[in-house]
Parts: C-alpha cells; sequence; structure tokens
C-alpha cells in the first residue's frame, strides 16, 4: 500500500474465519440493553458488480449474525464524491452508531470522515483506505494483489518477455488501493518487458478503458501489443472489446480482478488470462464484526491484530487478507470449491468444449 501504512499484519482468509468466530459481544445482539443500534453502509459505485452483488448481502448477513437488533442503512454513491459526502452528512446527523465507508475517494472524504469522528461516529473504511481518523480498516494487501497480475501476465506472455510491449490500464488513482496494485505490479513488471502504454482509468469505467485501448492500437498497431495489464475485471471487458472490434487476434494475455462472473466465463473461454479472486465473506465478516464492535463501543482488538496508519490519523486496527490468482486451471479449486459460483452458472452452452478442457464437467 502507500507509505503511510505501517506494520500491517497479514492474516488468512482461513485464520480470520476463525478469529471471527469468537468475537462480538453476544452474537444474538441481547447485550445491546434494549438499545437498537443502527450502522450505516455506504458503496462507491454500481459500476463494479460486487459491491452490490457481493459485498452488500455479506456486510448486512454478518451485522444481523452478531446483532439481531441493529439496523443497516445503506447508500451507494454511483462514483459521485459530493452525493457520498452527503451520505456520510446526512448519517452523522441522524446519528447513526458506526459507518461502513467504501470511499468514492479516499482524499476527498478525509474531511467529513474527521466531521464523523467529531460527532462520535466511528467509521471502518472497508476494502479501500479511507483518509482520516477511521476507527478500523479491512482489505486485501493491494501491493501483493498487483503482483500477482504482473506475475501472471509474465508467465502467460512467455517468450514474448524480453522485450515485450505490454498496455497498462490502471484503475482511478484517487482510490488507494489502485495505488497499490500499480506499484506491485511495476515491481513486477519494470526491467522484464517495455509499458508501451499506460492508462489511469477514473471511476473505473469498461468504457473509458475501451477508449483507452482502442487509442493504444490505433497508436501501437494491432498486432504491437504482447500482454495487457487490466487493474480489475472491469477494465479487462473494455479492454478486450476494444481489441476485438479493431480485429486483434490473437489477443494477448490480460489479466484481471474481483473474480466477476463474465471474467470466468471470458478465462475459460480464453478472452482473459487471469482474475485475482478475493473472498468476499471473510471481508464482509471481518467489516461486519468491526461495525458491530465500534457501534457497541467495543474494542477492535480481538478482531484484528493488525494496525495501519491512514494519512491523517492515527494507527488503527486492521484486517488484511491473502488473495488468489484464479486462471482456467484452478477455477474448480478456488471459486466452484469456495461456492462463489457453480459449474452450470460458469459453464454457459457456449463454452461446453472450453469447459471440457478446464476439467469443469
Amino acid at each position: 500500500m502507500k507509505a503511510f501504512i505501517r506494520n500491517a499484519v497479514m492474516v488468512t482468509a482461513a485464520s480470520t474465519t476463525v478469529a471471527l468466530g469468537a468475537c462480538g459481544t453476544d452474537p444474538g445482539g441481547t447485550s445491546d440493553g434494549g438499545n437498537a443500534p443502527r450502522i450505516g453502509l455506504l458503496l462507491p459505485d454500481a459500476t463494479t458488480a460486487r459491491w452490490e452483488s457481493q459485498d452488500r448481502p455479506l456486510l448486512e448477513k454478518r451485522i444481523r449474525e452478531l446483532c439481531d437488533t441493529c439496523t443497516v442503512e445503506h447508500a451507494n454513491a454511483k462514483g459521485d464524491v459530493a452525493i457520498q459526502q452527503e451520505q456520510m452528512d446526512s448519517l452523522i446527523t441522524k446519528g447513526v452508531d458506526a459507518i461502513v465507508l467504501v470511499a468514492v475517494d479516499a482524499r476527498s472524504l478525509g474531511a467529513t470522515v474527521r466531521r464523523a469522528h467529531e460527532a462520535g461516529v466511528p467509521v471502518i473504511a472497508y476494502d479501500r483506505l479511507a483518509e482520516g481518523p477511521i476507527s478500523g480498516y479491512v482489505s486485501f494487501d493491494g501491493q501483493e494483489i498487483g503482483r500477482l497480475q504482473g506475475r501472471a501476465l509474465l508467465k502467460a506472455m512467455g517468450d514474448r518477455v524480453p522485450g515485450g510491449r505490454i498496455v497498462m490500464m490502471n484503475g482511478d488513482p484517487s482510490d488507494p488501493n489502485a495505488v497499490a496494485f500499480k506499484q506491485g505490479a511495476l515491481a513486477v513488471l519494470q526491467g522484464k518487458v517495455k509499458i508501451a502504454k499506460a492508462y489511469d482509468t477514473l471511476q473505473w469505467r469498461a468504457e473509458a478503458a475501451h477508449v483507452n485501448m482502442s487509442n493504444a492500437i490505433s497508436t501501437l498497431g494491432a498486432g504491437s501489443i504482447d500482454g495487457v495489464y487490466a487493474a480489475n475485471d472491469g477494465l479487462a471487458a473494455g479492454s478486450i472489446s476494444a481489441m476485438k472490434a479493431n480485429k486483434v487476434a490473437p489477443l494477448p494475455p490480460v489479466t484481471g480482478q474481483d473474480a466477476e462472473l463474465a471474467a470466468v466465463r471470458r478465462i475459460v473461454g480464453g478472452d482473459q488470462y487471469m482474475t485475482v479472486y478475493k473472498p468476499f465473506g471473510p471481508e464482509a465478516s471481518a467489516g461486519g464484526a468491526m461495525a458491530v464492535a465500534v457501534a457497541r463501543g467495543d474494542s477492535l482488538d480481538r478482531i484484528a491484530a493488525g494496525k495501519v496508519r491512514p494519512r491523517g490519523g492515527t494507527a488503527v486496527p486492521a484486517v488484511l487478507l491473502t488473495p488468489v490468482s484464479v486462471t482456467a486451471g484452478n477455477i474448480r479449486s478456488t471459486l466452484v470449491k469456495d461456492g462463489v459460483y457453480t459449474i452450470r452458472q460458469i459453464c454457459t452452452p457456449q463454452l461446453g468444449a472450453a469447459c471440457d478442457k478446464a476439467g469443469l464437467t
């Protein structure tokens, strides 16, 4: 992550799940003394599928498991910083007991996080490290994600690595995670391949990735791209669609992140080489447990042994989970085994032969 993160302790998804099973003042919620804690859940956008399809239901489920009297007030900023600031201010005015925040823009939300702190409303930064006086943080090791992507891209490029030309489709620079992914990837890729074009993609928009990749093809030539570093699956989709529209064949290897169903199907079909699977269950379990604990005024020490120091804040408890690289060869042993998707969901009729080849039948 950025230089302001200090001494973050890595834990595996399995160990986190075990630890969380023992935390929480009262799983049944009976210790709330008749009060009904209110927890705000602020998501950043509807562009990335995971927020509404995975994180939101898993967080709400975990909160209910630990506190059956808790209520959750959810809002999505649709990628707009001003809207998220208004949503934060509204929750502060209502006097909620805690806020779980996935910041649209960490720096821009810093002042609002400080207002929440001054009003006595603890903020748990979820997945993205918000600036300001947060109370806790849960996410995955961003630089390791970038390193996984970089190593996978080099492996897929094979003998094209010495001097091979790649396009980097990075995420939104206002997202601290995107900065970390880029840093991790560059640590692996620099000196081994030539970065012919690199783009930062505001709001992680697939449409912007399509435009940028079209520009890269126009500049470099359709047959001159040996690999594509795409920071997540949405950017991978935009990059791939642009290459297909510009008759790039065969497609070079393309990375991704978030293990979206469409991306998994692209991997099986051969359009995308890999994605990064971040087990949403353990992340949401930790985030929900943190939210319930701070809403009750409890310590986070039993939930998070690590520490991070956000810009503009002091060191706070943190849980950092371990990401997993997924290619066609380990879909069954990762995503299918963990119950993220069934083989029926992945293997559409058009992918029948490819699923056979990938051992998914």
